[in-house]
């Protein structure tokens, strides 16, 4: 059948088995399209290829002494293509088509000059996300979302955490979690739905590590009374000792190292088990969630998620106490006087463990983070409102209406379908407009703190929560991410007036032109640019158009004498390239994005400015 992938068996993933009794084979031709095109999107961009506006793209594969030819179903200007399933050049129609393990094999050799261990780990995590995206399309088409706010139900934000079932359109890997076996997945799991007790471990005062700039009336709250709170009527720890909770899979596969192991028998921690009420992983898997609670926690998690093992920095939890701590001095009052819409979700608190000799203990530590959203708030990740939702309906109202059937559905696309139906006007008139105000809540905010303050952020797609109104139209946003600060090396002695020792144990001070590189492609390319080619290829609107305007909006941002540290405008107006996070090429060279120097974590490429052209 056209369109199925090649019917070859894949070595099973670890974890994720296909239940017998269901079948997997629809969502399992859906989940090998969707990593298919990942994998593609991905060497067009790194490898430098051009897309032809229809027809087929030839892909040489020298290594292997091959070619592919993949059909093009649309080429976006941004970078966000959609592509058939690929064939060998040259194979009647008849042959099947090339699958994503089989793609990852020959993409991985064409790379490195052989298969070599990151191309064998590549291909293991494509197969993996693969068997996971269907085993999570399977369970939400049995149980599907609503399409509006009100079906989605009583928590909004939790619903459009746990709504990301495809993950960044720019990774090869976006859903592998090799180490879950299958019962964990369910448990563990946002786009399952998962829920479960945390483990808490008693620490004693001794080997405790801890910081808190959270407040209540005036007066600060510690984070060991925070995670007492939190623990409700879960286990209660010795005298003196403070509850620190952790993630289940957490705690099993840090028990047996041997600096835990030594501290549990020498009973500065006591293991105190599971207990107290389910928290809902959200979209990052690690970080959780409890509907009314005061705090959500960003845990530690020893899987490779995306391009990181998910274990918490010491350095990260400084900064973000020390972040809370600077807008808190009278930076957030001078921002907000100019963009009362937009914040940052704070971080003020954490807890961990020293060792004997004074260092951290790795893997046992939580962030407390400030939870600002009612279940009523109507939040969203900008990435879980942009990504295909497979069994979506695009109207609303059981029909594709003229919406493009070759277009995958999002809650973007059903946004601006009644918005056009709402308001009588074109659908590619409301996405204008819907952009333009994206522009204002979420980008200029943005623009402002790093000509201003010297603070980049980190702000993409899945870091940049979006608030909309009744109608749902952008409201305002919030950016979270203890991780992702940039203080430009030419504030350091602003920054330092406003919070004296600032960066000493946070580490967030880069050179100027690190914070230019990763500014522009966290916030354009990925950020603006991901919307942009969201619209596009979703048939909504025009990318031509949105990058006209896009271009109009940063005339008018940038200011009439930079600042120091110069300015992201000029930069993206001027340039006829950008540099480029590359994902494919990060995993092949087995990278790791929290260990080392802030500017070799990951591999970056030069590409073409879309807004030059």
């Amino acid at each position: 059948m056209p369109g199925e992938p090649a019917t070859r068996d894949v070595p099973p993933a670890s974890g994720v088995p296909a239940t017998p009794d269901v079948p997997l084979a629809g969502h399992h031709a859906a989940a090998q399209a969707a990593s298919v095109e990942n994998l593609l999107r991905c060497w067009v961009r790194e490898a430098g290829l051009d897309v032809p506006d229809d027809g087929v793209l030839h892909i040489p594969l020298p290594a292997s002494g091959s070619a592919l030819a993949v059909p093009v179903r649309y080429r976006s200007p941004t970078g966000f293509h959609r592509f058939g399933l690929p064939r060998p050049a040259g194979a009647p129609a008849s042959a099947p088509p090339v699958d994503a393990v089989t793609l990852a094999a020959l993409l991985a050799r064409e790379s490195s000059g052989g298969p070599g261990p990151d191309g064998t780990d590549l291909v293991a995590r494509v197969a993996d996300s693969a068997r996971r995206t269907a085993v999570f399309l399977r369970d939400r088409e049995a149980s599907p979302d609503g399409d509006s706010p009100a079906e989605a139900g009583t928590d909004l934000f939790l619903a459009a955490e746990q709504a990301l079932l495809l993950g960044h359109p720019l990774h090869p890997t976006p859903k592998s979690r090799e180490g879950l076996t299958e019962v964990e997945t369910r448990r563990y799991s946002p786009e399952l739905r998962g829920s479960f007790p945390l483990h808490w471990v008693a620490v004693a005062p001794s080997i405790l590590a801890t910081d808190s700039a959270w407040t209540e009336r005036g007066r600060r709250v510690t984070a060991p009374d925070l995670t007492a709170r939190l623990a409700g009527n879960g286990p209660v720890p010795p005298d003196g000792y403070a509850l620190l909770p952790l993630h289940p899979w957490q705690f099993r596969a840090v028990q047996h190292r041997t600096t835990t192991a030594a501290l549990l028998d020498a009973g500065l921690l006591r293991d105190l088990g599971a207990g107290g009420a389910p928290w809902h992983p959200t979209s990052s898997v690690r970080t959780v969630h409890r509907t009314g609670a005061p705090a959500m926690l960003k845990l530690s998690l020893a899987l490779h998620v995306t391009n990181s093992r998910r274990e918490n920095l010491r350095k990260e939890l400084h900064r973000g106490v020390e972040v809370h701590r600077l807008l808190r001095g009278g930076l957030s009052r001078q921002w907000q006087a100019v963009h009362p819409d937009f914040d940052i979700v704070r971080d003020p608190a954490w807890l961990a463990v020293d060792g004997p000799g004074g260092g951290p203990v790795r893997g046992l530590d939580v962030v407390v983070r400030h939870n600002p959203f009612r279940p009523s708030d109507d939040v969203s990740c900008v990435a879980g409102l942009v990504a295909p939702r497979p069994h979506a309906r695009v109207d609303g109202s059981g029909g594709p209406e003229d919406h493009d059937a070759d277009a995958p559905g999002s809650r973007l696309a059903g946004l601006v379908t009644r918005l056009a139906r709402r308001t009588g006007r074109t659908r590619g008139a409301v996405a204008a407009e819907w952009f333009l105000r994206y522009l204002h809540h979420v980008v200029r905010p943005v623009l402002w703190l790093d000509a201003h303050a010297g603070i980049a952020l980190e702000a993409h797609q899945q870091n940049t929560l979006l608030l909309l109104d009744a109608d749902g139209w952008p409201a305002g946003a919030r950016y979270r991410d203890n991780q992702g600060y940039y203080f430009r090396e030419s504030h350091r002695a602003v920054l330092d007036a406003r919070l004296p020792g600032v960066g000493e144990l946070s580490d967030t001070f880069v050179a100027d032109a690190v914070a230019d590189e990763r500014f522009a492609y966290y916030l354009a390319v990925n950020n603006v640019f991901g919307l942009i080619g969201a619209f596009g290829s979703q048939r909504l609107a025009d990318e031509t158009l949105l990058l006209a305007a896009f271009r109009r909006f940063l005339s008018g941002s940038a200011p009439v004498s930079a600042p120091p540290g110069g300015s992201l405008p000029a930069r993206l107006l001027d340039s006829p390239v950008l540099r480029c996070k590359a994902n494919l090429l990060t995993r092949l060279r087995g990278l790791d994005e929290l260990v080392g120097p802030v500017d070799t974590q990951s591999v970056y490429v030069t590409i073409a400015n879309p807004l030059h052209a």
